[in-house]
């Protein structure tokens, strides 16, 4: 590394006048020192030596310029404070500076102070300061995020006075006495870990500051600093508060954080912390990961950071006890159950070489658990024991019959979730079930899985938990009505343990996880009913869920198909939860009220279906029928007139009798009643109580360009479209309904509002309507894929299928209704999906004609999208 130059006054010129070419050359050597660094980063050197390095480096050009600006004998004093304090300098990090001082001296020499941090800033090193006296630290101390980057300084020029001056001031017998400061630290952490949803398993996941990362180790440090006095993980071992094993734990989970953040910062070229996708491909090369068969280099290096963080948390957990411990003392065990006992809320095993290597009596630990609701958590020795013995813990398939019962005891038990979310967490799961340790930490590239298979899988267990309280949820309107007719409800959480198992293997994953699963459940003795059950829940995980959204559910030939699949009430009741909990596991945003309904409608359907046989399907001119004589029964309830009802049953088309449930019939012909022949009708309603989600019904007659002029106006004031409903009506009418939900949270009036806009667009030119132009959003560029268009004969219906498969962005189904208009094409239908990244939509397509899209019209129709979906080469962005 090239030497950094000395700035003594003999090479450059001292004072000011000389300061320019200081900085010119402290920024080639900081540059060069940079690059150097880089480089053996690369080459795989130490992250422990790179960031001494660096501090060091940055050391030396701070000390040349407070020689250059602060005169000898000046009274001052600088430490280094905060990351920079401890020694831990990342490429990008803040560089903290404390300037100690009295009043008199900082005000004799507040030019020279205000000179030195100008130069340092100008030499590249954006140096953060406090200038204050011992008295001011002590007073600024009482902030203890202050306090926190004070107990880590370090001397860069002060005498052994002032330092022990600093120390002083910020002693524990004048500011934040230690189990203070120990509680206040705790519950920061605790309120930090809230922020991330209390889990680092996401998708752009917070290295420094999420669950897991270095901000937790930093914070233990901090603890035994002011607790102990000791500024390292060895000493705590000395101390008997970590054992070895921990010990160099955390060490090696460290140095995997740390590397990546120094890579991070790198590849940013900034004080980035968070492992966005932005960066996440280029830091994994850069890393040494390279893609295989099975997984991407990405996915790799994001399991490697999962995993060291769940590491980190396991061991913070127990270190977090035992520094409690350290000022409330040893509690007094209070018996729960044989062989366990509470201390301080904590489960302790009473036996002090507990577990014996015993997985028996791990499994009696978490049945005492699961009795014991009281419970904190683990005591942290009775945790460290388990963690001592976690390699030796056998496979399911390694044990007799008698512990494999044990643990089917545990899913059969009180609280089952939750066993099974601390067995996971504490490492259990993943040695019983190794299958379940290959997907730990294991993320997927895209935007429709936010979390870990391991984490998704734990929310699916919980939303399964929350059927079981028997509660109703108005995110799930009829869960809490199915749940009671599942004969073994412990089946469902076995299929919802093993369905997505088999990720990141190749080949089909639910293929390979009902393979998984037939032979646990087999191992765990479940008879051939119930195992075939579980078995065939993983295979067919998906068909609901995709049955649902990407085919037409109002058609008696879809719910026949679904329902043979299906077979029996009960696979539906099992299949249905399980579908809703794995959508509503997947991402926060992913459920909503109109997924809701649509797998409800699905459900009613298919249960109809076998009540009524599979092999006598209502024709469809009863299906009619029986749609219009429930429609006539609710409105005479709601007082129409006979001759009303009559009226309005016969304005409106009979598809819609096949394709809307009764309610909805009732709901557009009470709001037709007053409309005139030939009048327009915009209505808009919340599917559900207190949902975003919103239906919209237009009614008005028929014209070219109509659903692009729809579809347009719901963009642009803001709406995603998640299903369409295009129905013409007698006499030229039409009658479209959307399902739409708002990109911010409803607010009241927005029906209203929405209604409004749509009335005047409809109400003037509607050929003139364009899309409005957004930007690509940040995290829809990284995961561009080429469109895919095919075009389907759809011989019954007497138009043309459009299945358009591309990537999502804002704004995607208007540009797809300006290029249906602009080639004179009418819409009769749309299916509107998105999956992450992915939009899957199909339409019924005709020409003005109404008649099926020949060959010359499909390919000029191609043509056209392609160029609105294809990215723009100039700009990189999405037209």
């Amino acid at each position: 590394m090239r030497p950094l130059p000395a700035g003594d006054g003999l090479e450059i010129p001292a004072g000011p006048a000389g300061d320019m070419y200081w900085i010119t050359d402290a920024k080639q050597a900081l540059a060069h020192a940079d690059a150097g660094l880089c480089r053996r980063f690369e080459r795989g050197a130490n992250i422990e030596r790179l960031l001494a390095l660096r501090t060091r480096a940055v050391d030396q050009l701070i000390g040349q310029a407070w020689r250059r600006c602060i005169p000898a004998g000046s009274g001052l004093a600088l430490f280094a404070v905060g990351g920079y304090g401890r020694g831990e300098l990342f490429p990008r990090s803040d560089i903290d500076l404390l300037v100690l001082g009295e009043t008199a001296a900082q005000q004799a020499h507040e030019a020279a102070l205000a000179r030195l941090f100008a130069v340092l800033w100008d030499a590249g090193l954006p140096a953060s300061h406090a200038v204050r006296s011992a008295a001011q630290c002590t007073q600024a101390a009482a902030e203890q995020t202050v306090l926190t980057a004070l107990i880590e300084s370090r001397p860069l020029y002060a005498t052994a006075a002032e330092q022990q001056l600093l120390a002083r001031a910020v002693s524990p017998t004048l500011v934040w006495p230690a189990r203070d400061f120990f509680l206040a630290k705790r519950e920061e952490l605790l309120a930090r870990h809230q922020r991330f949803g209390d889990t680092a398993d996401n998708l752009e996941p917070d290295i420094k500051e999420g669950p897991g990362g270095l901000r937790d180790l930093n914070t233990l440090g901090w603890m035994a600093l002011r607790t102990f006095g000791v500024s390292n993980i060895d000493a705590l071992v000395g101390l008997g508060h970590l054992g070895l094993d921990e010990a160099a734990a955390l060490k090696r989970e460290r140095q995997v954080l740390a590397r990546l953040r120094f890579g991070l910062h790198l590849v940013a070229q900034r004080a980035e912390e968070r492992l966005r996708f932005d960066y996440q491909k280029a830091l994994a090369e850069r890393m040494g990961y390279s893609d295989d068969t099975e997984n991407l280099a990405v996915e790799k290096m994001m399991q490697g950071f999962y995993r060291s963080a769940a590491v980190i948390r396991r061991i913070s957990d127990r270190l977090l006890q035992r520094f409690e411990e350290q000022f409330d003392g040893e509690a007094v065990p209070e018996p729960v159950g044989t062989g366990f006992s509470l201390r301080r809320g904590y489960l302790s095993a009473d036996d002090p070489l507990w577990p014996h290597a015993d997985i028996s009596h791990v499994f009696a630990l978490f049945a005492c658990w699961a009795r014991t609701p009281e419970v904190r958590g683990l005591h942290s020795l009775t945790a460290r024991g388990l963690a001592e013995m976690l390699d030796e813990i056998p496979a399911y398939t390694r044990v007799d019959g008698a512990v494999r019962e044990q643990f089917m005891a545990l899913l059969r038990g009180p609280r089952a979730v939750d066993t099974l979310a601390r067995m996971a967490r504490l490492g259990v799961l993943g040695q019983w079930i190794p299958a379940f340790a290959q997907v730990s930490g294991r993320m997927q590239f895209d935007l429709f899985h936010v979390y870990t298979v391991d984490q998704h899988t734990l929310m699916v267990l919980r939303n399964i938990g929350s059927f079981a309280t028997g509660r109703a949820d108005e995110r799930f309107s009829i869960a809490h009505e199915v749940w009671p007719r599942l004969r073994k409800p412990e089946l469902l959480l076995l299929a919802g343990l093993f369905h997505d198992i088999a990720k990141g293997r190749g080949g089909d994953h639910s293929e390979l996880g009902a393979v998984d699963a037939q032979a646990f459940c087999s191992a765990h003795g479940l008879g051939s009913s119930d195992t075939g059950l579980v078995t065939w829940l993983v295979e067919q995980h998906l068909r609901m869920s995709m049955t649902a959204q990407k085919q037409d559910i109002s058609d008696p030939e879809v719910i026949h198909r679904f329902a043979r699949l299906v077979g029996t009430r009960d696979r539906l009741d099992y299949l249905y939860l399980l579908t809703c909990a794995d959508i509503a596991g997947t991402s926060p945003k992913l459920w909503n009220a109109w997924k809701d309904r649509l797998l409800a409608d699905l459900y009613f359907a298919a249960r109809r279906a076998l009540r009524e046989g599979l092999e006598h399907p209502l024709p469809e001119a009863e299906r009619v029928q029986e749609a219009r004589d429930s429609v006539r029964a609710q409105m005479r309830g709601l007082g129409y007139a006979e001759d009303v009802i009559e009226r309005q049953l016969a304005a409106m088309p009979d598809e819609g009798f096949v394709r809307f449930r009764p309610e909805q019939l009732v709901w557009q012909a009470a709001s037709l009643v007053e409309i005139q022949k030939g009048g327009t009708l915009v209505k808009v309603r919340r599917i559900a109580p207190e949902s975003d989600a919103l239906e919209v019904f237009v009614h008005s007659p028929d014209r070219d360009g109509l659903f692009a002029a729809i579809v347009m106006t719901l963009d642009r004031s803001g709406y995603g479209i998640h299903r369409a409903r295009v129905l013409d009506g007698p006499e030229d009418a039409i009658f479209d309904t959307f399902e739409v939900t708002p990109a911010d949270s409803f607010a009241d009036g927005d029906a209203a509002r929405l209604e409004a806009q749509l009335r005047k667009a409809l109400a003037g030119d509607i050929q003139i309507l364009r899309p409005s132009r957004r930007v690509m959003p940040r995290r829809l560029r990284h995961f561009r894929f080429a469109p895919r268009i095919e075009f389907i004969d759809a011989r019954e219906q007497h138009c043309t299928l459009l299945n358009l498969v591309a990537p999502d962005r804002p704004g995607l189904l208007a540009d797809v209704a300006h290029v249906l208009r602009d080639q004179r094409l009418r819409v009769h239908d749309a299916r509107i999906a998105t999956f992450g990244e992915r939009a899957e939509d199909q339409f019924q397509l005709t020409d003005h004609h109404d008649q099926p899209l020949d060959d010359s019209s499909r390919q000029s129709l191609r043509t056209a999208l392609m160029a609105c979906l294809e990215p723009d080469r100039d700009s990189g962005d999405l037209r």
